[in-house]
Order: C-alpha cells, then structure tokens, then sequence
C-alpha cells in the first residue's frame, strides 16, 4: 500500500508541476502583450498550489509594478530577495518601486564591531553555518587521529597545528550560527498594504497617533496584541499599527 501512496504522490506531484509550469508560461505571455493584470491572476494561481520561487515572485512583483502597485511590487520583490538574496535584478528592480513609496526614513548607522559582525554572519544562513561546523568536527577528528597515530615529528607538529586550526573554526562557526539563529528570530519585516497608516502610541484606536506610514514602506514587526502589532522603522521610531495594514513577508 505504502508502494502505491507513493507512486500516487509522484505522479500527482508531476501533474501539479506541470499545471503550474503551463499556468507560468501563459503569464509570461500574457505579462509581454501588456495585460499585466491577467499575468497576475495566473502568478497568483500557481502560488496558491503552494509553489513558491524567486522567479515566480520576481516576475509578480514587474507585472504589479507595471500597474504601479506600490505596496504589492515591494511585496514580491521583497519575496524574491529573500528566496535569491544576491541577485541584481531583483534588488535594482526594488530599488525602482521603493522610489515609488512616499516616506523617506533614514537608516541609523551600526557601530563599526557591530557592523562587521552581522556583515559576516549574514555571508551564510543557519543551514550553513551548522554544516560547516559540523565539516570542521570531521576534520579535527581526522587531523587528531593522524596526530595521535603519528610517528614522524613534522606530521604530529602539522596535523596538532591543523587540529587546532579546525577547533577554533569550529568554535566560531558555533557562535554565528547562533548568533544567525538570533538574528533571523528577530527579524519579521513587514511592508505596509494601506495607502495611509495611523501608527498610535498604545495599542488601541482612541490612543494618541504617533507618525503615519504610506503604502510599500518596510518595518519591523516587534511584537502583537490583539489587532495591532508593534513596529519599529529604521530610523529607531517605534508605535503600535493596525494588523490589516501591513502584510508580514516572512508569511506566506
């Protein structure tokens, strides 16, 4: 039976893959005559199979772009920045739809530690750093092992050495991993939906309104209460916006 479940998933799987790549060559289509909204439909049908790719989300965020969707082209881009954080068309295109956006926030700048910290410990993701830490345990086993059984005193002398090497890596490979763990935990962007946001001070509709916030501007999602969650801007400002103006990206 279990043979059968499996064959069954497969060729249903294949199907699906199929549906979908028909579904995306007919929006290409459709996204090069111009009917930029059709294109969408399609995008959107093959996301709600569950697909999700960079190009999927790339080629949604142009076609909302090219209807000048502000907060929906941020969106997507944003999306596929996430799935291919190094490709250059995605961040140039994003470039050109944040220009769209109405709210100008300044950036604080990090201290320099801080800066070159994170800046390395974003070169990989968790996956990475874990992978590699667990390739550096195999390697100051080896080395060790080579050490230990050794007779000659330039290959104990080089192999110690090595040893050594790999157990300092591994110890820091350790450290930011965790620290990419922290850092991903914490961060929950978000871009605003609403074409104008009250951002209040409490966490309630009668409290006092703090600033306000425009569609396709990016925030950090702190924490939630009922229906409204915490955010913090760039700039350090922080308040309180309702939840169905915003749209978290780290959800599908």
């Amino acid at each position: 039976m279990k043979k059968v479940f499996y064959i069954v998933s497969f060729l249903l799987s294949l199907t699906a893959f199929s549906q979908n790549q028909v579904l995306f060559e007919k929006a290409n289509a459709l996204y090069n005559e111009g009917k930029y909204a059709e294109a969408i439909d399609n995008y959107n049908a093959i996301l709600d199979t569950g697909n999700h790719s960079a190009d999927l989300y790339f080629n949604l965020a142009n076609a909302h772009y090219k209807l000048n969707n502000i907060a929906p082209s941020v969106y997507f881009y944003e999306k596929a920045l996430q799935l291919a954080p190094n490709d250059d068309d995605i961040k140039n295109n994003l470039s050109f739809a944040q220009n769209m956006t109405i709210d100008a926030i300044d950036v604080i700048p990090e201290a320099g530690l801080s800066k070159l910290l994170k800046s390395i410990t974003n070169t990989m993701s968790f996956d990475n750093w874990a992978k590699t830490a667990i390739g550096l345990v195999f390697c100051f086993v080896v080395l060790f092992l080579i050490y230990y059984f050794a007779y000659s005193t330039w290959r104990k002398r080089l192999t110690f050495i090595g040893s050594i090497t790999s157990l300092l890596l591994l110890c820091l490979s350790l450290v930011l991993a965790f620290h990419k763990y922290n850092l991903d935990k914490k961060d929950n962007p978000a871009i605003v939906f609403a074409q104008e946001s009250k951002v209040k001070s409490d966490p309630n509709s009668r409290s006092e309104e703090s600033f306000r916030l425009h569609e396709g501007t990016k925030i950090q999602v702190l924490e939630s209460y009922n229906d409204w969650k915490k955010i913090k801007l760039s700039d350090g400002k922080m308040g309180w916006i309702d939840s169905k103006d915003i749209k978290l990206l780290n959800h599908i």
